[in-house]
């Protein structure tokens, strides 16, 4: 469909990326083969010299991940997209291809807690230096870009505090204080169907696919978007031969089927989340709370800026001690105690000591994580018998 990027969502999200099967099938079969083999010898070194279209090799590519990543490109607003074996092999495949010897990253000081330790551990480590920036403070920002930033990399929302970045600001102030610069944006708490960061001025998105864009728990998965250059030049090293975190056939078999209800999905996700949000923001044992739909939460304005919906995922600060906060969690019956985002299932987890336990105490306080915060990703349940686990599990903390 030769004009699927003037469709509505809900028609991108079906039919983006479809190709004609030569039996008929209406699905994309699993293309479920290490190598492809070749008419002669020509013809695989045309392919090889990306002289002729084909398919040399599933590292290389293939045609159920061609289909998906098309799909995924076409809902992000982007020219091209790359598949990966995770989220992190999304991050890590997008930066390799980037730095150079001598490079800097200005990256966010509130990150998933892996993104965080590669940055703050692994990049060091190698001689790539990171300045660490509160993101919502663009004078802060722009003194810590200078002539050798080659990343500017955020979340928004962040993980775990829900913090709301300006996209349109941060992609601004980024490219005048450096042209050179690639603004990469982490799209995982928000999917394509409520934000599109390279619509506001972004360079590259990434995804955790695993979450919003499987939306099941069933696979490990990730996302780049971008330039259809930029695309490339990830193909053939950053993914290719450095990190090699290909995602596999039927993985993407797996979210191109999810990805036919993400907007369905969201919708019930939202709507579910803002009525925990009320009734946490209201309840005796919850000291705050961090989601981006309550009028009094610091990124709200922006947030409904940039945002078609607030998200699914809320945390609280609770009252009490790390082990009060651990017991009350514990009493849960309906929603799991489980890190990850984005399943049918409400989870929830304590970042201090599960998603962001590699922090040291100073990084927890810089990101604003404290011994009280739960994190919770609000399922598809019945809002109301989420509303009634929780109630039962907070209660005890009266």
């Amino acid at each position: 469909m030769e004009d699927i990027r003037n469709k509505g969502f809900a028609t991108q999200q079906i039919h983006a990326g479809a190709k004609k099967d030569p039996y008929g099938a209406l699905t994309m079969p699993i293309y479920m083969t290490s190598t492809f083999a070749f008419d002669s010898v020509q013809q695989g070194s045309a392919r090889f010299a990306l002289k002729e279209e084909g398919y040399v090799y599933t590292r290389a590519g293939n045609p159920t991940l061609s289909q998906v990543e098309e799909k995924m490109a076409v809902l992000e607003g982007g020219e091209a997209a790359v598949g990966t074996a995770s989220g992190m092999g999304a991050i890590s495949s997008a930066i390799w291809t980037l730095l150079e010897a001598g490079d800097e990253i200005v990256a966010s000081n509130t990150l998933y807690g892996c993104t965080f330790a590669l940055f703050s551990s692994d990049m060091p480590r190698i001689g790539f230096k990171v300045h660490f920036v509160d993101f919502t403070d663009l004078d802060a920002l722009s003194a810590a870009i200078n002539e050798k930033t080659k990343i500017v990399y955020f979340e928004t929302p962040c993980n775990p505090t829900l913090k709301v970045i300006d996209i349109e600001a941060v992609c601004k102030l980024s490219h005048e204080k450096n042209k050179n610069a690639c603004v990469m944006v982490d799209n995982t708490f928000a999917s394509p169907y409520l934000q599109q960061p390279l619509k506001l001025g972004a360079d590259v998105v990434v995804h955790s696919a695993t979450k919003y864009i499987n939306g099941h728990g069933d696979e490990i998965c990730g996302f780049i978007v971008g330039s259809k250059d930029f695309i490339m030049a990830v193909h053939g090293s950053g993914l290719k031969e450095m990190t090699g975190a290909v995602m596999d056939p039927h993985c993407a078999f797996m979210i191109n089927r999810g990805l036919g209800t993400l907007d369905l999905r969201m919708e019930k996700h939202c709507a579910n989340a803002m009525e925990v949000a009320k009734f946490l923001h209201d309840h005796p044992a919850v000291e705050k709370v961090y989601y981006p739909g309550l009028e009094d939460f610091e990124g709200y304005e922006i947030a409904k800026k940039q945002m078609r919906l607030p998200g699914a995922m809320l945390s609280i600060d609770l009252r009490g001690g790390r082990d009060a906060v651990g017991e009350a969690i514990n009493k849960l019956k309906l929603c799991r105690i489980a890190v990850s985002l984005g399943d049918a299932e409400t989870l929830v987890e304590h970042p201090a000591t599960m998603t962001h336990a590699t922090h040291s105490a100073q990084d927890l306080k810089d990101s604003g994580i404290t011994e009280g915060l739960v994190r919770i990703s609000v399922g598809r349940e019945d809002a109301a018998d989420i509303i009634d686990d929780l109630k039962q599990a907070l209660d005890s903390l009266l």
